[in-house]
């Protein structure tokens, strides 16, 4: 189960903000015709130094090809906050492959139209996903699988408790 989900704030969330968090939670299911039905038809997802990807159509493909098993997303939401149809979120994202798990610090930008999701826009360091992937790897070769239970993932989660 995604962080995402147990982290919601009890009052005062901006319906913006659940709408994000319950997004980002059906990623980390796999559920990806529930996160789809959170897209604006125009939307447009860029994660910032990639080519934009716009359209309901061709992002809900290219979702669907991350979600096939032997593939994971999962997210731990440390901030998020939102008002006049923007979310802004920080967070912790983890993709495996197969034994490889790569951790690493992303920063969100959702803006919303009518309640969905209209462009969705992600900034991340190059050098944290590749010292994610090299950790994910060394963890892989000495039968460390990282995530949850190790590694930042854990960490983090440690530091709220």
């Amino acid at each position: 189960m995604s962080l995402v989900d147990l982290e919601s704030s009890s009052v005062d969330t901006p319906a913006d903000v659940l709408v994000v968090r319950e997004f980002l939670a059906a990623l980390a299911r796999t559920d990806v015709d529930t996160a789809a039905a959170y897209l604006h038809s125009e939307i447009a997802w860029h994660n910032v130094s990639l080519p934009i990807l716009r359209g309901y159509p061709l992002v809900t493909r290219v979702l669907r090809q991350l979600a096939r098993p032997g593939l994971r997303f999962d997210v731990i939401m440390h901030h998020a906050a939102g008002e006049y149809g923007m979310v802004l979120t920080e967070r912790t994202d983890l993709l495996g492959v197969g034994p490889l798990n790569a951790e690493f610090w992303v920063c969100g930008t959702f803006e919303l139209r009518d309640g969905k999701i209209a462009v969705w826009r992600d900034y991340f360091s190059i050098r944290d996903v590749v010292r994610g992937i090299l950790v994910g790897a060394a963890r892989a070769v000495t039968g460390r699988r990282g995530g949850r239970g190790t590694g930042y993932l854990s960490e983090v989660t440690a530091l709220r408790d």
